[in-house]
């Protein structure tokens, strides 16, 4: 299968690493604000239970002299833990402001790898995987079937008139007929499947544990697929060939034979000069496209 992030280390942390040391980070800021809270509770109690044995007994002096510790001793305990409190605070702080600028630096990183394996693996126009995309994933599956036995299947589509269409209604017209024709074809395949543009007008459907007599079901559900542009209804017709893997065969030999398929049915289209299940061209203004 193709990696997503073929570029990423797997060892690097993920964003979601971050975000639980940061939720840490305010637990444990939590905990030590409760636990000074708690702490000078049992200072003042501590201080209460010295100075109440004092209070019970009749002699002032006693009394005075044993509040005095009491009190020197709060004081100093209050002054230990408030350098160990102010201690902590900073050491958090300093943890929280470094947690922030890794998790800024991998998300932009993240980003930036998003970006590379858009370019690199996926087509800009249509958002589909590109050849070198589809012929990674073709040599995986090869491999898949030939160790396990599996049918393999692989459709190659050429789209008919385009170079008319780019001619006659502009390239943006042509554009808009290749996204939608990409559309369509991702829905109509399954999750396993994989749909790729080798470029221009031609596609590639790899359909692994797929029937052959099964693809006729994929290609019904793109048949009769119009785009509309600027008013004009666009009939979005094309050829295609298909066939299986045969063990011991090359990737290359597997789609010479899908690529003779397909000039096959566009050879006989011509001949017949009929497009099967693509509608006429159909317009509110006097133009139309051969």
């Amino acid at each position: 299968m193709l990696e997503k992030h073929p570029s990423r280390n797997e060892a690097q942390p993920h964003p979601d690493y971050f975000r639980d040391r940061m939720q840490k980070l305010d637990r444990r800021q939590w905990w030590l604000w409760s636990s000074t809270l708690l702490v000078l509770v049992l200072l003042t109690l501590a201080v209460a239970s010295f100075a109440f044995p004092a209070m019970l007994s009749k002699e002032q002096e006693t009394y005075s002299f044993y509040l005095n510790q009491a009190v020197r001793a709060l004081v100093g305990m209050v002054l230990l833990f408030s350098v160990y409190l102010v201690y902590q605070q900073v050491l958090i702080m300093r943890m929280r402001n470094q947690m922030a600028d890794q998790f800024h630096v991998l998300t932009k990183v993240e980003s930036l790898t998003n970006e590379v394996y858009k370019l690199a693996a996926l087509d800009q126009l249509t958002g589909m995987y590109n050849r070198r995309s589809g012929e990674q994933r073709l040599a995986e599956e090869i491999t898949r079937a030939s160790r396990y036995g599996r049918p393999l299947t692989i459709l190659l589509i050429d789209i008919d008139g385009l170079k008319q269409v780019n001619d006659k209604l502009g390239h943006a017209a042509g554009d808009l007929l290749l996204k939608g024709f990409s559309e369509r074809l991702q829905r109509a395949i399954r999750g396993s499947d994989l749909a790729c543009r080798l470029g221009g007008d031609e596609f590639m459907v790899l359909l692994p544990e797929c029937q052959v007599d099964k693809v006729r079901h994929v290609l019904s559900r793109v048949d009769g697929l119009e785009i509309e542009y600027e008013g004009i209804k666009i009939p979005c017709r094309y050829s295609r060939g298909w066939t299986d893997y045969k063990r011991g065969e090359t990737s290359a030999e597997l789609i010479k034979r899908a690529d003779q398929a397909l000039y096959a049915d566009k050879r006989a289209r011509h001949r017949s000069g009929s497009q099967p299940g693509a509608p006429p061209l159909a317009s509110p203004v006097p133009q139309s496209i051969a």
